[in-house]
């Protein structure tokens, strides 16, 4: 009866709810979606309705939300799990929108119970039962003039909320009965020790230094890229790339070289 009702409210959405044809038509030229086939862009389709439907996105500071924002962050959250399921985003129902940059201030306990404060300036933050919350800022920078290294700031945020369904915010999402977490483990912890020290050389880095804050920002970071510039995380780091293309079920650098 549940799976039933499921189906029935599912379908219910489908007909009955809609994103207007000229924001749609404009959007999936989004960089994160190249490649995308005719199937796929109708199950992304579906699956932004139903996240429309299920999610809550406020302003903050009196922003006004407009249709085209919500659905260029749904586009984007839902590219992430186009493969997966909504099931994946069922911990959480808000998201909050700033018109730009905001400033975190806030003490929190880390897995081993020692409190720490946080301050700083952020485009982004991700909690395990929400919210997420966003700048529409670097939304809209990063969607008009992507910077390299890549930077997408909805699939950094939305990676985190996946990664906090296994065991915590540490770098590793639940992973695939196809997968190994052995090799996962390994092949992360490796290049993120080798990134690290790049880093703390001062050296250039083919991704966002932020990625060598923690194995979880690394993951978020490698998530972007994944997305953005698939190409590039292919042909320098491919072990990565492989473990990534495992776990979202997809090969987005297959989907850029055929375009």
């Amino acid at each position: 009866m549940s799976w039933y009702f499921n189906q029935w409210r599912r379908n219910h959405i489908l007909r009955h709810e809609a994103i207007p044809e000229i924001i749609w038509q404009k959007l999936i030229h989004l960089r994160c979606l190249k490649g995308l086939r005719l199937e796929d862009l109708q199950r992304l389709h579906e699956l932004v309705l139903l996240f429309l439907h299920i999610k809550v996105i406020n302003g903050a500071h009196d922003l006004e939300i407009t249709d085209e924002m919500r659905v260029t962050i749904a586009i984007q959250a839902c590219i992430l799990i186009l493969n997966l399921d909504l099931e994946y985003y069922d911990n959480w129902i808000e998201i909050i929108v700033y018109p730009g940059e905001f400033i975190l201030d806030y003490d929190y306990a880390d897995d081993t119970g020692v409190v720490h404060h946080a301050h700083g300036i952020a485009s982004g933050e991700a909690w395990h039962r929400g919210p997420v919350i966003l700048s529409w800022q670097d939304i809209a920078h990063t969607a008009h003039s992507p910077p390299f290294p890549a930077r997408n700031v909805i699939i950094h945020e939305f990676a985190h909320t996946l990664d906090m369904l296994y065991e915590g915010a540490n770098g590793c999402p639940p992973l695939h009965v196809n997968m190994s977490a052995l090799t996962w483990h390994d092949v992360f912890s490796q290049h993120y020790t080798s990134f690290c020290e790049l880093v703390d050389a001062e050296q250039e880095t083919l991704i966002d230094p932020y990625a060598a804050e923690s194995p979880a920002e690394f993951f978020a970071v490698l998530s972007e890229v994944f997305f953005e510039s698939p190409l590039i995380l292919q042909q320098h780091l491919p072990a990565i790339y492989e473990q990534l293309a495992l776990f979202y079920r997809q090969n987005p650098a297959e989907r850029w070289a055929n375009t």
